[in-house]
């Protein structure tokens, strides 16, 4: 409720920021229906920090309140976090279930949501709030590609995010058709206007589900490491595959599926599945120069031994392109080409294939989370032959800022923040 004030306050203020800085730039006062407008915007503004005052006030009394004596908890826990883990919860969760409601934690009753969210069949128990964000976080902490995307908040299950329509940088194209000049003395001005494209990014429900028996249920220690763990990585893989292969249909769209892909021709005089020191330097080339700050090599394993004997020059001046973790200072877990961490992962291409090895700038990817997904984070159980069936669900989309390579301003090659090299046989 709170992250939603905050956010309608922000979008209202942008409202009235908005009014202010046309009458600004066309040098003139607010019009009469403007300053209504205005008015308006400005008493909502105020009704909102109110009602966000109203509602920390709330937050800090229910901080600070005794725990009631109906609810068990422990002893060092405050009101507004009553259960000592999730599997504690999970555990009184099994708990209701098997005794059919008869012994059921209230603690329970206080996390459900709707009228019926109490009966298992009808939804289930939500996670607590404090154990909802933290399998985000620990699932970023795993992840390799997913943690260094452009984070886009969502606040609805739809987002359009204006971008600037831009594919070349010769003059008249850049940043969608906006011109400069240098202009003489009595010189004149010749009109331009900037294209925009829309990015939509529409929440994907993903769903994680697992099992527990009533022996692993009945061990609560174990549990809480096994949940702690396997289903932050269970995220964690599958939105870094969305974000490499995803098809964009019910699921992210991966940058190798996407326009905004590059794919660099082999060196025409390799032949079988090898990498050449000519195949990475035709790829650093071409990756979009702001974009190389962040970029990082991609790879399957299978190509990893083939990087170690690239290198430049000749006779005595032969350098290696690529350092291995503990080679030659690099003491990273990671290793290093072009400057840039090399990181085998499994979503890339077994060798030989597109994909296998790539070279990628994820400042360039928009990856969009409702959020509320706390909320939307939630434990449903069912009773199932002596197991219980837990489920995570998310809704999350992505896809690259771009929508093709760019041409720039001199040159023929055309630069991309995503670049792959072609099959090879």
């Amino acid at each position: 409720m709170l992250k939603k004030l905050r956010q309608l306050l922000a979008d209202t203020r942008a409202k009235a920021d908005a009014l202010n800085e046309l009458a600004m730039r066309e040098n003139r006062a607010l019009t009469e229906a403007e300053q209504k407008e205005f008015d308006g915007y400005l008493a909502e503004c105020k009704s909102l920090q109110a009602q966000i005052a109203s509602q920390e006030a709330l937050l800090e009394i229910e901080r600070t309140a005794p725990v009631a004596s109906a609810v068990q908890v422990g002893v060092d826990h405050a009101a507004e976090r009553p259960w000592k883990s999730m599997a504690e919860q999970m555990q009184a969760v099994h708990q209701h279930a098997v005794s059919k409601g008869r012994r059921t934690d209230p603690r329970l009753y206080a996390a459900a949501l709707g009228a019926n969210e109490s009966v298992d069949s009808e939804g289930g128990f939500l996670v607590a709030p404090e154990f909802a964000p933290g399998i985000w976080q620990r699932a970023y902490a795993a992840s390799d590609l997913a943690s260094r995307c452009f984070d886009q908040p969502m606040t609805s299950n739809r987002l359009l995010v204006n971008a600037v329509d831009e594919d070349s940088r010769v003059d008249g194209s850049r940043w969608g058709g906006v011109q400069s000049f240098w202009l003489g003395e009595a010189g004149t001005l010749t009109p331009s206007q900037a294209k925009f494209r829309q990015m939509e990014l529409i929440a994907k429900r993903l769903i994680v589900l697992s099992y527990a028996t009533d022996d692993q249920l009945a061990d609560t220690t174990a549990l809480a490491a096994y949940l702690d763990k396997v289903v932050p990585l269970e995220f964690a893989f599958k939105v870094d595959d969305a974000i490499y292969n995803g098809t964009g249909s019910g699921q992210p769209l991966g940058f190798m599926n996407s326009g905004a892909l590059l794919t660099v021709a082999k060196d025409a005089g390799d032949t079988g599945a090898v990498i050449s020191a000519k195949d990475v330097f035709q790829m650093w080339k071409r990756m979009w120069a702001p974009a190389r700050k962040d970029a990082v090599w991609l790879i399957n394993q299978d190509v990893e031994d083939q990087l170690w004997d690239l290198t430049r020059g000749s006779g005595t001046a032969v350098e290696l392109l690529y350092t291995g973790p503990g080679q030659r200072g690099n003491n990273s877990n990671y290793g290093v080409m072009f400057g840039k961490p090399v990181i085998p992962v499994e979503y890339a291409a077994t060798l030989g294939t597109p994909g296998d090895i790539t070279l990628a700038s994820f400042s360039q990817y928009y990856l969009a989370r409702r959020s509320d997904i706390e909320a939307a984070t939630s434990i449903h159980v069912q009773f199932l032959t002596d197991q219980q069936a837990f489920r995570w669900k998310a809704r999350i989309d992505g896809q690259p800022a771009w929508k093709k390579p760019l041409t720039p301003k001199n040159g023929t090659n055309t630069l991309a923040p995503f670049i792959a090299l072609a099959a090879r046989s």
